[in-house]
């Protein structure tokens, strides 16, 4: 499993950062928020899905990364330089935690891509096969994946992903911390 940390310190596509974090309790959330703000890239990054290319970095981008405590999942959700939300990225992991102070998620390589049109691209499923075939990943890791994965696309499909309806309100936090 790759452990995937919120500061995306070692990123080198990114020439000028900010970043700010935060921890949050409260009803609707628990867990780890980051913030950061590609003030400058090398290139910028473009994804396709499809017929469809959504460039996801670029310079003033933004990227919110949510990591609920005692879930199985963490969402990113990437703005553009005009604060619009280019996707949401749902990265399906083993456990979402904190190490040296930087929020973290250990990889379950399963993947959602919601795009603002409603669109649900699942992604990465050949990876955990070959992680499970390799034994990279035992059977309940498989299981719990999956089992992760059609959980939160009938959350999305029925309006009830929370983490997506906070990323505003998530990101508002912390944009006046950034540094």
């Amino acid at each position: 499993m790759e452990r995937k940390f919120g500061d995306r310190s070692k990123w080198k596509r990114i020439l000028k950062r900010k970043y700010a974090q935060s921890f949050i309790d409260t009803k609707e959330f628990k867990g780890y928020i980051t913030l950061l703000n590609t003030i400058k890239v090398m290139k910028p990054l473009w994804v396709n899905y499809g017929e469809k290319s959504v460039c996801i970095v670029h310079d003033g981008y933004m990227w919110l990364q949510q990591f609920p405590l005692e879930k199985n999942h963490s969402v990113t959700t990437m703005f553009d330089a005009n604060g619009e939300i280019v996707q949401w990225y749902i990265d399906i992991c083993y456990k979402n935690s904190i190490e040296n102070n930087v929020p973290y998620l250990d990889d379950l390589y399963l993947d959602i891509v919601l795009l603002p049109n409603g669109e649900v691209i699942v992604k990465d499923a050949d990876e955990l096969d070959e992680a499970f075939s390799n034994g990279l990943i035992d059977k309940s890791l498989y299981d719990l994946a999956w089992e992760e994965l059609n959980h939160l696309k009938a959350l999305i499909t029925n309006n009830h992903f929370e983490l997506i309806k906070l990323s505003k309100t998530h990101k508002n936090i912390l944009i006046d911390k950034l540094n």
